[in-house]
């Protein structure tokens, strides 16, 4: 290409204003894809913990692609490795082995907890691990029956959604036979009407129940976030997942721990969720994070599970190269810059600035969460906890103007979702808190 036709090109996508963008997406995207705001924020450039729309405005992102740019947007040490693999080749499929992905598979084995799930399938996005962990359960346990919990999500295809314990997400999937919903851990609305842990954690022990009454006896498997994310960051007593794999694996099930948004450090200090619950899983799910943008989904199990699931079968863009260089350029930055522990500590400042936050504001009903991974759930009242999505809405906006940028979530779109990249510093929380204490005296 010449210089004066680059030139003029580059000219040509500068020229394309925020109208036009937003016209674009309106006239030509399915209606079903959403926004956050009442104006879609149009989106210029990002770098590291800042992104910048159209107009020039700067915001703090503490959102991150929904806890997908996990060490900084456009990180130079990430970018780095990709451009290098984009030099040597960009795509072959599974039907070839690639050194990419065969060191990406070797390096997730060496963190996974005790070093027991050692085999990596590599598709395209949490929604793709999910259904292959559970064809894999199916496949092991000779058993067709799933146990997922109220709240959850996992995904947009038919079966993800037929797993997902939330309403508003379910509407366009079919229901399929073989499921059932325990009951999640949310204390704060505890579906038993009892106070942790004075109920001796009955949400978990009524599993057992389920399983008798609801399915043949006999299950392939749950599947469970270590903190729910989609649900609105609802995070369980720390017995619950204990008791409800015993249960699970005493009725013939494997425990498959859905780790899309949980994993890679986001927890503070371990490498996955379910490590901060003393549970091993047979199956880890994960997307998001692990590639800090680029398009990745893995399931990880123990060798004699994955040896279970019958071939052939291949993933066309699974394990990509470049991807797979990204994503093992993010757990090596991840392990220099030890970021696991500075997860720890970042979101002990920001859980305090968070907290400090509801003493101040009796619209905020309750904080949770852990490590880089917090939740404020709004409510009219908190005597009743009557849900505030309106208020929550307004949140949203306000913030926006305040040039921070978080999500929201919760079956009753009333819960803030506060994360920012795991190498975020405490100064950058510090003006975090302050720009979001604005914000919420401007809507209270």
């Amino acid at each position: 290409m010449s210089p004066c036709r680059a030139t003029r090109e580059v000219a040509n996508i500068c020229s394309v204003t925020k109208q036009d963008v937003l016209l674009a997406d309106k006239d030509f995207l399915f209606p079903a894809v959403f926004h956050y705001y009442a104006e879609p924020l149009v989106v210029d450039h990002a770098k590291d913990q800042y992104l910048w729309d159209v107009d020039g405005r700067q915001y703090l992102d503490f959102f991150g692609g929904i806890l997908t740019i996990s060490v900084g947007h456009c990180n130079d040490y990430v970018n780095d490795r990709v451009k290098r693999q984009m030099d040597r080749f960009g795509h072959v499929s599974t039907v070839y082995a690639t050194e990419p992905m065969a060191a990406l598979a070797r390096k997730i084995a060496s963190i996974t907890p005790e070093g027991k799930l050692t085999r990596s399938m590599f598709t395209n996005s949490g929604t793709e691990a999910n259904e292959t962990a559970i064809i894999a359960a199916r496949c092991f346990t000779g058993s067709t029956d799933i146990i997922a919990l109220r709240h959850a999500y996992h995904g947009r295809s038919n079966l993800a959604l037929a797993i997902t314990g939330h309403a508003p997400w379910r509407a366009v999937g079919s229901p399929q036979p073989g499921i059932a919903f325990a009951h999640n851990a949310y204390c704060y609305r505890c579906p038993f009407g009892l106070t942790y842990p004075n109920c001796e954690v009955r949400c978990a022990t009524d599993v057992e129940d389920l399983i008798r009454t609801t399915t043949p006896g006999r299950v392939a498997g749950f599947i469970g976030e270590p903190i729910q994310g989609v649900g609105g960051f609802i995070t369980p007593p720390k017995e619950y997942f204990g008791i409800v794999a015993e249960i699970v694996r005493k009725y013939g099930g494997v425990f498959i721990s859905d780790e899309v948004q949980t994993a890679w450090g986001r927890t503070g200090n371990k490498w996955f969720g379910i490590e901060q619950w003393g549970v091993t899983p047979d199956i880890i799910t994960s997307a998001k994070g692990l590639a800090n943008g680029a398009p990745v989904g893995v399931t990880v199990a123990r060798g004699d599970i994955a040896k279970s699931v019958p071939p052939p079968t291949i993933s066309t863009f699974g394990g990509n190269p470049i991807t797979a260089a990204a994503a093992h350029a993010v757990l090596d930055y991840i392990e220099q810059e030890n970021l696991l522990a500075h997860a720890a500590g970042a979101g002990a400042h920001l859980q305090e600035g968070l907290q400090a936050l509801a003493a101040k504001y009796p619209l905020i009903g309750e904080v949770r969460g852990m490590g880089l991974m917090w939740g404020l759930e709004l409510v009219l009242d908190r005597q009743t906890k009557q849900p505030a999505p309106q208020q929550t809405n307004q949140i949203l906006e306000a913030s926006r103007r305040h040039g921070i940028l978080i999500g929201k979530g919760g079956l009753y779109g009333n819960t803030l979702r506060v994360t920012p990249p795991l190498n975020i510093s405490k100064s950058d929380i510090t003006e975090f808190l302050t720009r979001l204490d604005r914000s919420f005296a401007e809507v209270q």
